[in-house]
This record gives structure tokens, sequence and C-alpha cells, in this order.
């Protein structure tokens, strides 16, 4: 897998823990509170999976030809 792939995956999976941080807030604010909890720890998954791939992309060789 190369730079930009990796780049990629980090931003799908920033936007999917932000989704499911938007999904937790939603949840405790009404009356699925018990839900809230697990959304977030999901959501904190997804985070540390975005910083993985966004780790692992600043250690590959940038393979973009330049312009």
């Amino acid at each position: 897998m190369n730079r930009k792939a990796h780049i990629d995956l980090a931003d799908a999976a920033v936007t999917r823990a932000e989704r499911l941080a938007g999904d937790a807030e939603t949840a405790a604010k009404g009356d699925a509170r018990h839900k809230a909890e697990p959304i977030a720890a999901v959501g904190s998954l997804w985070a540390a999976i975005a910083d993985t791939h966004t780790r692992i992309a600043r250690l590959l060789p940038d393979t973009t030809p330049e312009a």
C-alpha cells in the first residue's frame, strides 16, 4: 500500500469518527443516552485507525509526480 492509499484511508476513518461523535452527542442529548458511550467508543477506535494510517503515511516516500 502506498502513501496516498494510507492518506485516503485516514481521511475516510476521520470522517467516520466525526460522524460517530455526532451520533454519540445526539444519543447523549436524547432518549438513547445508554447508547452514547458505546457509540463514542467506536468513534474513538476509528480516530485511532485514522492516526495509525497517518503515521504510516508519514514514513512512506511521497510518490506523487511533480507538476
